[in-house]
């Protein structure tokens, strides 16, 4: 690249507007600068979290945080040992519920979707040593299996639910194909999870009851270590996949595509990661885009970009350019990838937590119109006295 470009590659800054849930959202987002050049297996990424400026049209500190956060053309700046496969899946069919559990980690199984007409949305994860559980971490995370929660969010207009329910090792069953958590179950018969929903939500007593079946178009064929170590490992069960969604309670029926993965971690994830931002969107061959970046607790920066086949194998792509989006209504940084001189545009905020947020995105990434869901996670304010307080107003645990 040209010494004219010396300040670094620019994150392009969204404007804003009024989306659908009368959110605010970005509104023609378009880069000018080139694509970060990955290494052969996935070259530095400089930190994306931190404090945006207030005003991205200030230059000078647009382009000095640039710098910081995603280096300087020609830095050299390369890692590529944070984030690596670890061969092939011992299970690559569907999910397995009976792996164990170090002490002070965690597992969780992850589906979103969202319904073919647009309007509808879902996520479900269960967890076994609730990584986001403050009596697990008030308990010092000796016993996994004692916190276990299913998580169960609904979007749309008239249906929104929200519910997680800690509780203990009385209320959970497991075997390989097995996930029993309370009242609730989560049951691979070869071909299809299907998940059996009863669950109350914490703020205002509405019942969430329902069936949800994922049925996985393509396996993914490997897992990825998202540390040196290894103590995060990040598996895509079924990248692609087709979803029914029947509740009862909200009375709501929709067929749509999503998406189905699994981690699991020998460590908290406060102790490994200081943030990350995710994203995943599903291409017109069949294959599924995933961008996964962040910060280390110990300031190492970690990232790819993948591009998951019909066949499941996962190919390295280069990484699109960044494209900062409007904070959160909590002040959340929120930053994801769309091809240089393309926009991207927040569709819904889903999530909006101190520490965590969910969002529906269109984007363009490697020549293609994509919808996404993206996530942005920052582990310093989970941590937080304040955060930590507020956790059980929304998460009650039942023994």
């Amino acid at each position: 690249m040209s010494d004219s470009n010396a300040g670094g590659p620019r994150p392009v800054r969204a404007d804003t507007e009024t989306n659908s849930d009368g959110a605010s959202g970005p509104s023609d987002v378009r880069g000018a600068f080139p694509f970060e050049r990955w290494g052969p297996l996935w070259s530095g990424l400089a930190r994306v979290a931190g404090q945006l400026p207030p005003a991205w049209q200030q230059d000078e500190a647009a382009r000095a945080l640039g710098r910081q956060w995603f280096g300087a053309p020609g830095s050299g700046r390369a890692d590529g040992g944070l984030v690596r496969p670890l061969g092939e899946r011992s299970d690559p069919a569907g999910p397995r519920f009976d792996q164990d559990v170090a002490p002070g980690g965690y597992r969780w199984w992850y589906v979103d979707a969202e319904s073919d007409c647009g309007q509808y949305g879902l996520t479900i994860i269960a967890f076994i040593g609730s990584v986001f559980s403050p009596y697990y971490k008030a308990a010092g995370r000796d016993a996994p299996e004692d916190h276990v929660s299913l998580n169960v969010a609904l979007y749309g207009k008239g249906c929104r639910r929200w519910a997680m329910t800690e509780r203990g090792t009385g209320a959970l069953f497991r075997d390989r194909a097995t996930l029993r958590i309370g009242p609730s179950q989560l049951r691979w018969d070869g071909a299809t999870l299907v998940i059996d929903i009863e669950e109350e939500c914490a703020v205002l007593p509405m019942k969430v009851r329902g069936q949800v079946r994922v049925t996985p178009q393509v396996y993914g064929q490997r897992r990825f270590r998202l540390d040196p170590g290894g103590k995060h490992v990040w598996e895509p069960i079924g990248p692609c996949a087709r979803v029914e969604a029947n509740f009862t309670n909200p009375d709501i029926k929709w067929a749509g595509t999503g998406y189905l993965d699994a981690n699991h971690g020998s460590e908290s994830l406060e102790d490994g990661f200081a943030d990350w931002q995710w994203s995943r969107a599903h291409l017109k061959d069949g294959s599924t885009a995933v961008m996964y970046e962040g910060q280390l607790k110990d300031g190492a920066d970690f990232g790819m970009a993948l591009r998951i086949t019909p066949d499941g194998q996962a190919e390295v792509m280069e990484m699109p350019a960044p494209v900062v989006l409007p904070k959160t209504a909590w002040r959340l940084d929120r930053m994801t990838r769309a091809d240089a001189g393309y926009t991207a545009r927040i569709r819904a905020t889903w999530e909006d937590t101190p520490f965590y947020s969910r969002t529906a995105l269109a984007t363009r990434l490697w020549g293609e119109d994509v919808v996404a869901v993206h996530e942005s996670l920052n582990m310093r304010r989970f941590d937080t006295g304040a955060v930590q307080w507020m956790l059980p107003w929304r998460m009650p645990r039942k023994v």
